[in-house]
């Protein structure tokens, strides 16, 4: 008579063999995956080599911040100073200052440049394809224009004695003005040559996000009566407000970095400009040739990091709670 074995019993492996089992099954799967795409990876090699380089390797200078550096002793080697560094940062009331013109800067180049920028979109969404390569270039030139070459220029309309406009004022009779003497008129000018010199760069991005829309959208609403305004605010705006909140979400997250080329070449570092003009870039630049402090350098420049972070958390959550479908992540 045979006994048939009990199927239970047999199914029923030890748990130290069922988890090697399991553990090797897993490592079988990955050493296959592994072998189907080593061809890609040694295409991404070269990337992610330079990845590490570039943005892990130098994760070492994150001790500046919290060290008295000496140039004789190096990082490893400078004392340890603690948190004294940011003491001496957050003491006076030039962070401060500082800080509220690169927020209320970056605020205003933020809204006012995607705003700016996405029409600039829809305008040339609505002209010839022809007329557009010419339009799209000349917009998209200024972005090329190094912010020294834009420093020099815009100092031949400024100049105090030579300047464009100072020599239209004294024509009409009018008194010349000493731009690099006079705060009050720079945020404005500031924002107008930042608004100048990305509006092309933005609007080409944009342009690119419209030329993806399925054309058979506005076929539809042309067909209900709607007009081309309706188009652009029923369609076209929807359509790309994903895109529009990414770069804005991005945007956040540089927020407390000042474009450093802007606020000291069109300015010509001009010390009378400062209460209007100075951010933390420029502020830490200035701690760093002066003065040739690398540890409040760093512990600014730490603190730009650690609240841009923050900033691109908290915006990508409020996102995600608004719509799911518009968040970063």
């Amino acid at each position: 008579m045979n006994v048939k074995p009990d199927s239970s019993r047999a199914a029923v492996a030890p748990p130290g063999k069922a988890e090697a089992r399991a553990t090797n099954n897993a490592l079988a799967k990955r050493l296959k995956r592994f072998n189907n795409n080593i061809g890609l990876t040694l295409l991404a090699l070269p990337g992610i080599v330079l990845v590490i380089v570039l943005n892990y390797v130098p994760l070492y200078g994150l001790l500046l911040p919290f060290k008295n550096y000496r140039y004789d002793l190096g990082i490893w080697g400078s004392p340890w100073a603690g948190l004294q560094n940011f003491e001496f940062l957050f003491k006076g009331d030039v962070l401060l200052r500082v800080t509220r013109n690169t927020i209320l800067y970056n605020l205003t180049f933020i809204f006012l440049g995607t705003f700016l920028s996405v029409l600039v979109a829809l305008m040339l969404f609505e002209i010839g394809r022809r007329l557009v390569k010419l339009y799209q270039t000349i917009l998209f030139v200024p972005f090329f224009i190094s912010w020294v070459v834009a420093g020099f220029a815009f100092r031949a309309l400024f100049d105090m004695e030579y300047g464009v406009i100072n020599k239209a004022l004294a024509a009409f009779g009018q008194t010349p003005i000493l731009w690099y003497n006079e705060p009050k008129y720079w945020p404005f000018i500031l924002v107008a040559v930042a608004v100048w010199k990305g509006i092309g760069y933005g609007a080409v991005i944009y342009y690119a996000a419209l030329m993806g829309i399925d054309a058979e959208y506005y076929e539809a609403a042309r067909i209900d009566g709607a007009g081309k305004i309706r188009q652009a605010m029923s369609i076209s705006v929807p359509m790309i407000m994903p895109i529009i909140v990414m770069l804005t979400i991005l945007q956040i997250g540089k927020i407390l970095y000042g474009d450093f080329g802007l606020f000291y070449n069109v300015t010509l570092n001009s010390s009378l400009l400062y209460p209007a003009t100075d951010v933390i870039d420029t502020f830490v630049y200035r701690s760093l040739i002066d003065l040739g402090d690398f540890g409040m350098a760093s512990a600014a420049g730490l603190f730009q990091s650690f609240v841009g972070f923050i900033l691109v958390l908290a915006t990508n959550f409020i996102v995600k709670k608004n719509n799911p479908d518009h968040s970063l992540f």
